[in-house]
């Protein structure tokens, strides 16, 4: 044990007796900056430390939390440090993930990892709606935990997961959202361009839906789905139901990505070519290779509504913005993204770093797994 780890723990003993708040707070800032400073390189033992002493004092500062508005701010800014960090010690997270507060447990329930799905399904079962909603904004979920949230029968909740194409959702689960959409018009057009809802939930949801919602949802739809719910429409419409096919080939596609590669062909070019010409299987699987993933992890992120995920690894590959946003507009089977969108996402995507990007797109693949 290193002189400044015996260091950090007769602080924490002395600001324990002291039971100042300020002490309190000012020794929980220290011991996360120290821990922060070396994360990557710390054993079992060394974070089994910190989990101890840090739980420790963030006990003590909970207690003056209540009414305390400055120990709430401290709490919330250590979550959201602690949240990202992939080695960060297990006790205090959950924790913090308990936390009734939003602001204190919103970053570690929507970004930690290590909150495993049986503290997961806990906290959907019992905590709040903007826990729920939380929770609902990560990245990967399992079945498991989407029932479990899906539960509760919030529509805001259901809004963001039928939006999260990181979401996995049952049958059931499925079946609860496509109920709640008959009278929404946000969450209907959400649920019904996911590439994995069932065809005859699909066909449920536009029997019930306005044509309108069937308007948008064509708009909407990327290329993979236009023609499956363009001819789900016409069957509802004349009142025959009819089997239809949503299978792709990327097979096929990554077959032909990795001979381009083995010949030295497969480059940002030949990517913009497939985006502009909406070759969809194409572009999914270049994009894959190029940002260093795979089509699983890919081909959620393109089906999504939401721009910022597909942002991911393209900055990762580290193209340039007139491909991203060829990458972005390759989603739909025509038209193009609204300028105002558009330059929205160009913001997100210059503010991006190529090395963030690339340590998001590893913890997304680990997720998918």
């Amino acid at each position: 044990m290193s002189k400044a780890e015996l260091s950090i723990i007769d602080e924490v003993e002395s600001a324990i007796r002291m039971g100042s708040a300020e002490k309190g707070l000012e020794t929980a800032r220290r011991v996360t900056d120290l821990f922060l400073s070396s994360a990557g390189s710390f054993d079992d033992e060394q974070i089994a430390l910190f989990d101890d002493v840090l739980e420790r004092l963030i006990r003590t500062i909970e207690l003056r939390a209540i009414a305390d508005i400055g120990a709430r701010v401290a709490l919330a800014e250590i979550s959201a440090q602690l949240a990202p960090i992939a080695q960060a010690p297990p006790s205090v997270i959950r924790r913090l993930a308990n936390n009734d507060e939003i602001r204190i447990a919103g970053p570690v329930l929507q970004e930690s990892a290590r909150l495993d799905d049986g503290e997961l399904v806990r906290i959907a079962s019992s905590k709040s709606e903007p826990h729920l909603l939380a929770v609902a904004g990560r990245w990967w979920l399992k079945e498991i935990v989407t029932d479990a949230l899906l539960a509760r029968r919030y529509p805001s909740v259901s809004r963001r997961l039928a939006a999260n194409p990181g979401a996995r959702v049952s049958g059931n689960g499925f079946a609860i959202i496509v109920g709640q959409a008959e009278g929404d018009p946000e969450l209907a057009v959400n649920v019904g361009v996911r590439v994995d809802l069932p065809s005859e939930l699909r066909r449920q949801l536009l029997r019930s839906a306005t044509d309108a919602v069937r308007t948008r949802l064509l708009s909407r739809a990327p290329p993979h789905l236009f023609e499956e719910i363009q001819s789900a429409i016409t069957a509802v419409t004349v009142g025959v139901e009819r089997e239809m096919s949503a299978v792709r080939d990327f097979e096929g596609a990554k077959r032909a990505i990795a001979n381009l590669k083995a010949a030295g062909q497969l480059n940002e070019a030949t990517l913009l070519g497939f985006a502009t010409q909406r070759r969809y299987e194409e572009t999914v699987a270049a994009l894959a290779a190029l940002s260093g993933s795979t089509v699983e992890v890919i081909r959620p992120l393109m089906q999504s509504l939401r721009d910022d995920g597909l942002l991911v690894p393209c900055k990762a590959a580290q193209l340039r913005w007139e491909t991203t946003a060829a990458v972005l507009e390759s989603r739909y089977a025509t038209g193009a993204m609204k300028s105002a969108d558009l330059a929205r996402a160009q913001g997100h995507f210059a503010r991006m770093t190529p090395e963030n990007a690339r340590r998001t797109l590893r913890f997304w693949q680990v997720r998918a797994q």
